[in-house]
């Protein structure tokens, strides 16, 4: 499945743009800026699954790292400082990993 048959090619085009600068990714404003925020937790869980790229059931730190480009293939991959805190704000169990219900809190809230 491809992201753009959830969300919006040009949102998805203009929320990468926004954060093309090294450190300047921020997870929440990103899914804002893409739209996910106003989709259903049930597309939220597709994305979900289309980010969680070895079918674990979440996405860990090095997944984290490469997540604008599971959105736009050319886009950077995350600093350590970004992918860091990134994992911080959604992994509310500790576990070093994101699960969907963490992942859908994070984005709908």
């Amino acid at each position: 499945m491809s992201l753009s048959s959830i969300l919006s090619a040009d949102a998805i085009a203009n929320a990468i743009k926004d954060c093309q600068a090294p450190d300047s990714f921020c997870p929440k404003k990103f899914f804002q800026d893409c739209g996910l925020t106003k989709k259903s937790p049930q597309d939220v869980r597709k994305v979900f699954g289309v980010l969680d790229n070895d079918g674990s059931g979440y996405i860990e730190e090095d997944e984290l790292k490469f997540i604008l480009q599971r959105f736009c293939p050319g886009a950077r991959v995350l600093t350590d400082t970004e992918t860091k805190t990134f994992l911080n704000a959604a992994d509310d169990d500790s576990d070093g990993r994101i699960g969907v219900d963490e992942f859908q809190a994070m984005v709908l809230s």
